[in-house]
């Protein structure tokens, strides 16, 4: 590779990083718009979510019944 092959490639890597070091606000602040409906109509999303929720639960402590 030559040098002027290599300045190239910094270069390009340079800009690379520093569009990924942007400040949030100028970034899309609203991230999860541009992810809104990836995982639509996917069984193994709706499988992996139901699961979760069913974990959770589990981990919640049962309620006492009153003594009558």
């Amino acid at each position: 590779m030559t040098l002027a092959q290599l300045e190239k490639r910094v270069e390009q890597l340079e800009r690379l990083v520093s569009d990924q070091a942007l400040p949030a606000p100028e970034r899309n602040a609203k991230w999860w718009v541009d992810h809104a409906g990836t995982f639509a109509d996917d069984s193994g999303y709706d499988q992996m979510v139901r699961l979760g929720r069913k974990y959770r639960q589990s981990l919640k402590p049962k309620p006492r019944k009153a003594p009558r």
